[in-house]
């Protein structure tokens, strides 16, 4: 039996890194993780979605978007949201490879 890496076995299911398919992939998998970590904070903070919803000035169902990923987020959003939820966003920028 031959053993794959990881990188390997992921190129041939969503797509070398650079096609557009890995490009959606990564996109689909930050915005899964961002509305996981936005649900995991609320819960730990014992806040319901109507009262994170009331705290950032929107409804319920906007929160359920978000934490379900099928939002797309604003930056300002982002930033509303985690601000209070007690947290911080940072972002990092690197040069696609040279």
């Amino acid at each position: 039996m031959q053993l794959k890496r990881f990188q390997e076995v992921k190129s041939s299911y969503v797509g070398a890194e650079g096609t557009p398919e890995r490009h959606t992939y990564e996109a689909e998998l930050r915005a899964e993780i961002i509305a996981e970590k936005i649900k995991e904070l609320r819960k730990a903070r014992h806040m319901t979605q109507q009262e994170l919803g009331d705290k950032i000035g929107v409804k319920k169902a906007q929160v359920s978007r978000l934490e379900s990923s099928t939002a797309n987020i604003t930056l300002d959003t982002l930033q509303k949201v985690f601000l209070a939820l007690g947290a911080r966003v940072t972002f990092g920028i690197e040069p696609l490879g040279e």
